[in-house]
């Protein structure tokens, strides 16, 4: 049972968003170079072991608001299942395993995590309490994930996937925002996140419908870009764009009509459309990017 509180506290669900280490190795096409390949699953193999410290790390120093929460107080530590020593030693744990994978890897790989590191620190002792320096504290935890995945295996990132990443990361970190304002836990807002009292709902939606517009068109202009084109020798990429729209409306009615959006991750997992039209995305562009060697 303590076992399982301890892979509860890791929070291993909260993994799939450390695929975004993936995304320079297939824009660039070589995720059928298995070398390559095995080095990138190192790499989110190593960020799977950093944020999982993180969570450790926010658990232990939010424990007290936790537990004025109605879902957070379950937690492990709100509910005192695992102990704050146990859980220090799971976060030295994480953060010794987390450098043993680096070792094997590059050091702008090493640079980039440890960025993705400091910057989840100063947002949990500080920046998590300014208001939209919080949103893109979380914005920038995905692009160094992004940039850490093309140290990685060492090939360049677009412009424009930078700037998409940044679009979309923020459009989740404001949602997520919005759904703790009109959600159910009303009740103690400032002492679950003290942030929340220098938001509305208006001002929120108004930042929700400029990311989630930069995204749709940020991604659009990469997939017409003259690198993409000649990266991939096709301009059918444009067409994979209506899945990316569809993702983003999709994504804003549960967040609207469902009160959904505080756990991002729960949506992209459990949602059967989004599910759905994500693997549309994905079949759509290996089979765009990867046509020659599918074709050969």
């Amino acid at each position: 049972m303590k076992i399982l509180k301890l892979l509860e506290l890791i929070r291993p669900k909260q993994w799939i968003k450390n695929l975004f280490v993936f995304a320079p190795i297939l824009f660039a096409g070589k995720l059928m170079d298995l070398p390559m390949l095995l080095t990138n699953i190192l790499a989110f193999i190593a960020f799977c072991g950093i944020s999982s410290s993180v969570y450790v790390l926010n658990d232990i120093v939010d424990v007290e608001s936790d537990r004025v929460h109605k879902k957070k107080r379950f937690r492990p530590l709100a509910s005192g299942d695992v102990t704050i020593a146990q859980a220090k030693v799971l976060f030295v744990f994480l953060i010794l395993f987390t450098v043993l994978i680096c070792i094997k890897l590059p050091n702008l790989f090493i640079l980039a995590i440890t960025l993705y590191l400091l910057n989840n620190l100063l947002y949990t002792f500080k920046i998590k309490n300014v208001v939209l320096l919080d949103v893109f504290s979380i914005s920038a935890g995905f692009i160094l994930r992004v940039i850490a995945g093309a140290f990685a295996i060492n090939v360049s990132v677009s412009s424009w996937m930078i700037i998409t990443t940044i679009f979309i990361s923020l459009f989740l970190g404001i949602s997520k925002r919005r759904a703790e304002l009109s959600g159910p836990n009303q009740e103690n807002l400032e002492k679950q996140r003290k942030v929340l009292s220098d938001y509305d709902v208006t001002f929120v939606d108004q930042m929700n419908t400029i990311a989630a517009t930069g995204t749709i068109i940020s991604y659009a202009l990469y997939t017409v870009s003259e690198k993409a084109i000649q990266a991939f020798h096709s301009e059918m990429l444009i067409y994979t764009t209506p899945f990316v729209i569809y993702g983003i409306f999709r994504y804003l009615y549960l967040l609207h009509k469902k009160n959904l959006g505080e756990s991002p991750t729960q949506i992209v997992t459990r949602d059967i459309p989004i599910i759905i039209n994500s693997l549309f995305w994905l079949i759509s562009c290996a089979l765009i990017i990867y046509k020659e060697k599918f074709y050969h």
